[in-house]
């Protein structure tokens, strides 16, 4: 008889990915994961003593997969391609997006407090080479961009509206630009 194949912990995070993926990460459960993976239960429980860990462990996969996807730079302008690449992520990918920006994991935090917070510190400072000026000015840039882009994703995520990527191109350089006169403006 061939020997079993031995359950990982990253293998149980990679299903249960793939299972918010797929249908939201409420359907994160041991069943699930454990049919992902053609085993029992018992491995996935094995590994994490709850379903909230699981949860814990695939919302930072989510996030390293949202910033790669965030940091995918075609133009001249990070904030700008960072603001559509945002608002795009919700219409691919939209059960991860109510899973990242949408669930209880904010719970306690500020909108400040997840600006400073270290995940995003690679997107501030792709930004802050376009932009220059201090890190300072590039995050309340990025706050302005963000909360326009957060409501265009979110419609988009949730109510199937139509991702019209030209249209919204033209809102993100308002946004962006406007972002950047204010800032400018503040620092005379």
């Amino acid at each position: 008889m061939p020997p079993r194949a031995k359950i990982t912990k990253e293998m149980i995070v990679d299903a249960a990915f793939e299972v918010a993926r797929e249908s939201g990460a409420e359907h994160i459960n041991a069943r699930t994961i454990s049919q992902k993976l053609g085993c029992s239960t018992q491995p996935v429980m094995w590994h994490f003593k709850t379903i909230a860990e699981i949860k814990k462990a695939v919302y930072g996969e989510a996030d390293g997969f949202h910033t790669q996807y965030l940091l995918r730079i075609h133009s001249h302008n990070p904030m700008k391609d960072i603001g559509l690449n945002y608002i795009r992520f919700a219409a691919e990918e939209p059960q991860l997006f109510r899973f990242l920006f949408q669930s209880n994991f904010f719970t306690g935090k500020t909108l400040l407090e997840l600006i400073d917070s270290e995940e995003l510190t690679p997107v501030l400072l792709a930004m802050q080479g376009t932009v220059g000026g201090s890190m300072e000015q590039v995050k309340e840039i990025f706050l302005t961009v963000f909360l326009f882009a957060h409501g265009y994703a979110s419609i988009i995520a949730n109510n199937s509206l139509v991702y019209d990527e030209e249209l919204i191109r033209v809102h993100i350089e308002r946004a962006y630009t406007g972002a950047v006169l204010a800032a400018q403006e503040k620092t005379k």
